[in-house]
């Protein structure tokens, strides 16, 4: 009985280690935002990680045949719709997410304080609070907007190009924080 019992303890951490050890490929897309953006390719995805805590996995979506890098090869993301999905592994409030979002858009250039004070109530539509295990998926229009889901649930589309543009920057830009997870995303290095 005891050694019965240690083999399902053994099978039960093994598979709980497998679990944990899924790749961040494993974020999917939700049926919603495939019937809104088509038929999209997994261009990277690697996970994020703040002072050593694992925050979420993220992959970034891109039409199938095309890099998600500009044909001119200069860092730029492309300009054609994309998705980008973020599976959380900690609880995180919306207005935690709001913040980090502002100020990171801010860090990378706007500093135009009325235009931020505008785009706080749109991301707050968009970005809820989230627990382990959601996704939140941002689906990019260049040129148009953006749309949000959490859970395959739309949550808000942003018809503000400049808005979408500067969010997306927080992971896509030369000049993000997290330069690794940019070139995980983009297909540029392994994860």
């Amino acid at each position: 009985m005891t050694r019965l019992r240690s083999r399902g303890l053994r099978a039960l951490a093994l598979a709980g280690a497998l679990v944990l050890a899924l790749p961040a490929a494993a974020v999917t897309l939700p049926r919603p935002v495939l019937a809104t953006a088509g038929a999209l390719q997994m261009a990277g995805s690697g996970e994020m990680r703040w002072f050593g805590l694992k925050l979420y996995d993220a992959a970034l979506w891109v039409q199938p045949g095309v890099d998600a890098i500009s044909p001119a090869g200069a860092g730029q993301p492309l300009n054609k719709p994309y998705a980008l999905a973020l599976r959380y592994t900690r609880n995180i409030s919306g207005e935690a997410l709001v913040t980090a979002s502002l100020d990171e858009i801010r860090r990378l250039g706007e500093a135009d304080e009325g235009r931020l004070a505008r785009w706080k109530p749109l991301l707050e539509k968009a970005l809820p609070s989230v627990a382990p295990g959601d996704t939140l998926v941002g689906l990019h229009e260049p040129g148009r907007g953006a749309s949000f889901w959490h859970q395959g649930q739309l949550t808000a589309r942003i018809d503000d190009p400049q808005l979408a543009g500067a969010f997306f920057g927080i992971w896509l830009d030369a000049r993000t924080r997290e330069p690794q997870l940019r070139a995980r995303l983009l297909g540029l290095a392994r994860p």
